[in-house]
């Protein structure tokens, strides 16, 4: 989710930034062959994710108002064109840079975001079998979700360990280095637990479907332990150094990210788990979502007023558009899938009045960073320059 992809640093809060390149220069460094090629980065995903999580939102909401389904599979439309294309952009930029690719793993910023790719895929497999029914069928949109579903999940449990791994053994980290990125990683395993559940229906009866949700039930607690961790390193870092750089204080809206997505598993695996299992296994599920959605909403309602403050401090003094501007779509997009899963669990119309709220802010928080990250990237195409190219040079 930053711009470019920082040279190897031990504080993320010396991420580079690019100068405000001249107009004529830019176009002759974005002619040179292969060049918008060299900068595509894992957290390029973002914008998948940040798009995805709006369509599946809008289609998710207890409170459903004409022309929402349309406008929510115009977007999901969206996030899987997005999808290919920086999938096609990767493959190519391997291909062109592969040094450069094969680095990626090794800084200690940039690594962390081998999560999004994952996560991008599970959102747009999720959103194919909530809306793309209309369009494809559910023949092929269950087929498309199965694939997608198991390669994100394969992929997001890697990241998951690997990544961790390279924090723990090759990584140069420092007491301040602790930032929202380093839950990216570790949440695909909980977005496999939301979305594997939309699956559950769906697999064969009696031990493959039995099996699914254990394993859902699993990923489910992994992340959810491993980003409690995680959270406490990065309240740690925020009270001995406080506020990181500017161009990092929007990875704070992060830590929405797995709280939200706990909520929407813990209850979507609930709801579903009638398919599964017999009372009263099933409604000790089902009332396991609330016990533990209620709690944990509480507390990502609380990190939210954090995060909206330091977000508001930061913007009076000066806060750079990059691509971690995407943190404010998709963290955000899983408590409203959260909440509006506890808002029909539960019944309660606070919760129903909470998501159409959190889902308005969602669709504000699109719409600029979507149109600030086209602007940037086709318009002027400064996200596409490499690290440290200039083109005043």
């Amino acid at each position: 989710m930053s711009v470019t992809a920082p040279a190897p640093t031990h504080a993320p809060s010396r991420i580079a930034e690019h100068p405000k390149p001249a107009p004529r220069r830019l176009l002759r460094e974005l002619e040179r062959p292969g060049l918008m090629f060299a900068n595509i980065t894992p957290n390029w995903f973002a914008s998948v994710m940040g798009t995805g999580i709006l369509a599946t939102a809008a289609a998710s909401l207890p409170l459903q108002f004409s022309g929402l389904h349309v406008a929510a599979t115009i977007v999901w439309a969206l996030a899987s064109t997005l999808l290919i294309g920086l999938l096609t952009a990767t493959v190519i930029h391997w291909i062109l840079f592969r040094d450069t690719a094969r680095g990626h793993h090794l800084n200690p910023v940039m690594a962390h975001f081998y999560g999004a790719p994952p996560m991008a895929m599970l959102t747009v497999g999720a959103g194919t079998l909530l809306l793309g029914t209309d369009i494809i069928g559910i023949d092929a949109a269950l087929a498309i979700d199965a694939v997608l579903w198991s390669v994100g999940t394969l992929l997001g449990l890697a990241s998951a360990i690997t990544v961790p791994f390279l924090l723990f053994t090759r990584h140069a980290v420092d007491d301040d280095s602790a930032f929202g990125g380093w839950l990216m990683p570790v949440v695909p395993p909980m977005v496999s637990a939301a979305t594997g559940s939309l699956l559950l229906p769906h697999v064969p009866d009696g031990q493959f479907r039995l099996t699914m949700m254990l394993a859902c039930y699993a990923m489910f607690g992994m992340s959810l332990i491993a980003s409690l961790i995680v959270i406490t390193l990065i309240w740690g870092r925020l009270a001995r150094h406080k506020l990181p750089a500017a161009a990092m204080v929007p990875t704070l809206w992060i830590v929405l990210g797995p709280l939200g997505q706990a909520i929407t598993a813990a209850n979507l695996l609930g709801a579903n788990a009638q398919f599964v299992v017999a009372a009263p296994w099933s409604t000790a599920l089902e009332l396991f979502g609330v016990v533990i959605g209620i709690p944990v909403l509480g507390f990502a309602l609380m990190w939210a007023a954090l995060a909206i403050a330091a977000t508001v401090r930061t913007a009076r003094r000066n806060l750079p558009f990059s691509l971690t501007w995407w943190s404010f779509t998709f963290p955000v997009g899983t408590c409203v899938t959260g909440v509006s899963a506890l808002a029909v669990s539960t019944g309660a119309i606070a919760l129903l009045v909470l998501a159409v709220v959190l889902f308005a802010g969602l669709v504000i928080a699109w719409v600029i960073v979507a149109a600030r990250t086209f602007t940037g990237s086709i318009l002027r195409g400064t996200l596409f320059l490499r690290p440290g190219t200039s083109a005043n040079r």
